[in-house]
């Protein structure tokens, strides 16, 4: 009987054992079957590599300015009765911005033509009386001194009715400026004025630009001032487009550079950019020389310590591919690649820490939106 139960036991604990190991093997089997789990990747998470002109050039930094601008003041002293457009309407050629009281200088307008016209009668009269004097010293019923006198007369008034036709368009010179209206199809910028308001002469009242016509105002360091040329690239970001990217033209480069600052001003001329960057402040890079090379963003290099590498996604796996890289881009932030990627490879854009070479990928959109975080390379 005791040999017997002692034979239940060892049975029981082979038993357990055997249990045990079914276990152990079962679990590295989990385990096998998650490190072989493919990644779930999306159109976004691969980029390919491809070949990106390389720009070297000194800083350049400024604000973006309207190449119309137009600062109106007043011209005669007279108080503010109507304002006619604010800020950011859009105006044409020739639109009524703001109309001054014109009630003195109407007065003097009125007395300027009245003045005029007195003096075309004076004139007329002096001429008709010079002609019957002629007409009678021809016949000898007038005197020499009669004839000289009457000359005399058509002389005065002649020069009386040029000076008050010279008041009357004076007078309406200054009737029109009690109108201020826009030099050219724009936008008002800067309303500086209220009805009520006593204009004074030279008084800022408001400022007209013209938005679809801009230019970068740039400085530059006179240290690299010798490296830029009319003609040449500048390509910039505007503080608050994120990282859009847009480009110019150098136009200018001032002969002469800020005392206070050693900076050199140059114009760079922009086209196709939005209205509304008109006063932003943007920094950007001349292009003095440009190079093609592979390049890759700094998001899909790997580091660890000294050596840097991306993951390839190739024949539906992962592979590390070690790189060597060359400078950084100062533009955009790429790293030139010298070797270990060549055109048309793709890589993970943003690749996580628990990548293994060899792993599966799996390239599905679909799948990729509605996969777990762990599993989705972002």
């Amino acid at each position: 009987m005791r040999h017997r139960t002692i034979l239940a036991l060892q049975c029981a604990a082979v038993g357990v054992l055997l249990l045990a190991l079914a276990g152990c093997g079962g679990g590295n089997a989990n385990a096998a079957k998650a490190e072989t789990q493919p990644v779930l990747l999306s159109p976004e998470d691969v980029l390919t590599v491809r070949p990106s002109a390389i720009t070297a050039g000194p800083l350049i930094t400024g604000s973006l300015q309207p190449d119309k601008r137009a600062d109106l003041r007043a011209e005669v002293s007279a108080v503010v009765t109507a304002v006619l457009k604010e800020n950011g309407d859009a105006v044409k050629r020739g639109d009524l911005l703001v109309r001054l009281d014109d009630t003195s200088i109407r007065e003097g307008l009125t007395s300027a033509q009245e003045a005029e016209r007195a003096a075309v009668q004076a004139s007329e009269q002096a001429e008709r009386q010079l002609q019957r004097l002629n007409t009678l010293r021809a016949s000898g019923m007038a005197s020499a001194q009669a004839l000289e006198d009457a000359e005399i007369r058509r002389n005065t008034t002649q020069s009386d009715l040029a000076s008050a036709k010279m008041r009357l368009v004076q007078a309406k010179q200054q009737m029109q400026r009690t109108e201020v209206r826009a030099p050219f199809d724009g936008v008002v910028a800067d309303r500086k004025l209220s009805v009520g308001d006593t204009a004074q002469v030279g008084k800022e009242l408001l400022k007209v630009i013209d938005p679809s016509s801009l230019r970068f105002e740039g400085l530059i360091s006179s240290d690299a001032i010798q490296s830029v040329q009319r003609g040449q690239t500048v390509t910039f970001r505007v503080n608050g487009f994120g990282e859009r990217e847009f480009a110019g033209t150098v136009r200018l480069v001032s002969p002469n550079a800020n005392a206070m600052t050693r900076q050199v001003e140059v114009l760079v001329d922009v086209a196709g950019a939005p209205p509304r960057l008109a006063g932003l402040y943007a920094e950007g890079r001349v292009a003095a020389s440009s190079t093609q090379a592979l390049v890759l963003p700094a998001s899909a290099v790997v580091r660890s310590g000294d050596r840097a590498s991306a993951w390839k996604v190739q024949g539906g796996k992962l592979q590390q591919a070690t790189l060597q890289l060359g400078e950084r881009d100062p533009r955009r932030g790429d790293f030139v690649v010298r070797s270990g990627l060549v055109e048309g490879d793709r890589v993970l854009r943003h690749p996580v820490a628990t990548l293994k070479d060899g792993q599966p990928v799996q390239e599905n959109a679909s799948a990729a939106a509605s996969a777990a975080p762990s599993t989705l390379v972002r």
